[in-house]
């Protein structure tokens, strides 16, 4: 009965989140999630765009053509990702909320114009734009709510915050099985226009965090970029890196592919087209819900057993699960149910980038912690568009699209040695 007590009055002494704090996470979440929008977008239209646009750009549309410019124009959209570390320095010097709204402005005006190409390389230039606008919003995002949000309260804010993006993802399959299936591809481009609302709602209502505030009143002129990468940080700013490579080499591996393996097991199974996207739509849908249920899942964890130990959990069941589901059950002569049952384990472990939003924003001080959280997120971005671009080279030459997947499950194994590395930042108050 005393523990019952116990919990019960700590759940009242925690502390209440003001407006600001409550419409600046609103407004992060909403960016986040309309950012994962704006990226999975390209996923579900990858087929039906290129078809199009790639006889107009003097190329036959084969499948092996449609699925070599898709993983060159996915490699352009991650060097964009990569770039996005210019908004870090931007919010450690001008502050979180401006150069927040500056990343939606960027990726949701650049979606939109994605609608009016009229060949790929016009593509290729709007998504590689917005690529750079929406590889800053987690960054600053993740930034915004470990300063502003009470410290009893910060790291299930970052679990919170990290379901946006899967909300996306959700929202995205959505569009895809109403406005995507009747009105095309351009269509769901447009819808990636919205978000300069957002924008503009966070520059009108949403406060700078206190604590940025502060250092920002109190320090010389920092260097962050050189203090990161000096002694002080540079071995958790490399070991960061190495495992936000590994987690990005997971999710575009495995969510990206995705649609295109449930339509083509679908197709398999005797499905008309129509009746195939639908069916990547819905799963879809079970992948992002699996995800925002790892992502609530996982700051009670790292609480209970440690950010490492959290992580490692996390990777194991990742490596898992892309075994599972491109290397077994995408090759099963009736593979699209068990394929789907999988992608729910791969979605659920696929929630390891909230442990992010949590576990950076620990490990560097107020001075520099946005430039710190681009930068480790950015280089991972550039070693995946790498990593895009050789899957899709190797989609070409041995013609199927499982194996080359269930490969990036190795990253993950990799990832388990170098997590020990890693510093354990469990019980600790956010830097100052």
């Amino acid at each position: 009965m005393n523990s019952v007590t116990d919990r019960t009055s700590v759940a009242r002494r925690r502390t209440p989140l003001n407006r600001s704090q409550i419409v600046g996470f609103w407004g992060a979440w909403a960016g986040w999630t309309l950012d994962g929008m704006d990226s999975f977008i390209y996923a579900l239209v990858l087929t039906p765009a290129l078809t199009e646009l790639l006889p107009r750009s003097g190329f036959e549309a084969t499948p092996a053509n449609v699925g070599l410019a898709g993983s060159i124009l996915f490699a352009l959209f991650l060097v964009g990702w990569g770039l996005s570390f210019i908004w870090g320095p931007l919010a450690d010097r001008f502050g979180r909320t401006k150069v927040l709204a500056g990343t939606i402005f960027t990726f949701a005006i650049f979606t939109g114009l994605a609608a009016t190409s009229s060949n790929v390389w016009e593509l290729g230039i709007y998504r590689f734009i917005a690529g750079v606008g929406i590889g800053g919003e987690w960054a600053l995002a993740g930034t915004y709510v470990a300063e502003a949000w009470p410290e009893d309260r910060r790291k299930m804010g970052a679990g919170y915050l990290q379901t946006g993006y899967y909300a996306g993802f959700f929202l995205a399959a959505a569009l895809n099985y109403t406005i995507g299936v009747h009105f095309g591809w351009r269509a769901m481009f447009l819808t990636g226009a919205v978000p300069v609302v957002v924008a503009i709602l966070i520059l009108l209502r949403v406060k700078e965090p206190e604590k940025w505030q502060k250092a920002e009143a109190g320090a010389a002129r920092a260097k962050p970029l050189r203090e990161i990468l000096g002694p002080a940080y540079r071995r958790r700013t490399w070991v960061a890196c190495i495992l936000l490579t590994i987690a990005i080499i997971g999710l575009w591996a495995g969510a990206v592919y995705e649609p295109s393996a449930v339509i083509q097991l679908a197709t398999r199974a005797g499905m008309a087209k129509g009746d195939s996207i639908k069916m990547a739509s819905l799963a879809t849908g079970l992948l992002s819900i699996a995800t925002i249920l790892g992502c609530l899942a996982l700051p009670p964890l790292a609480e209970r057993i440690g950010r490492k130990n959290t992580l490692a959990l996390y990777f194991a069941g990742m490596a898992v699960s892309i075994v599972g589901s491109f290397g077994w059950a995408f090759y099963l002569p009736n593979g699209l149910a068990p394929f789907i049952a999988w992608l729910f384990v791969l979605g659920f472990f696929g929630g390891n980038f909230a442990l992010f939003s949590l576990w950076l924003p620990e490990q560097f001080e107020t001075r520099v912690r946005a430039t710190a959280f681009a930068f480790c997120t950015s280089f991972g971005r550039f070693v995946g568009a790498g990593v895009n671009f050789l899957l899709g080279a190797a989609v070409l030459h041995m013609h199927t699209l499982g194996v080359p997947v269930a490969l990036t499950a190795l990253a993950f194994v990799i990832g388990l040695f170098v997590i020990p590395f890693a510093p354990e930042t469990k019980g600790e108050v956010l830097p100052q």
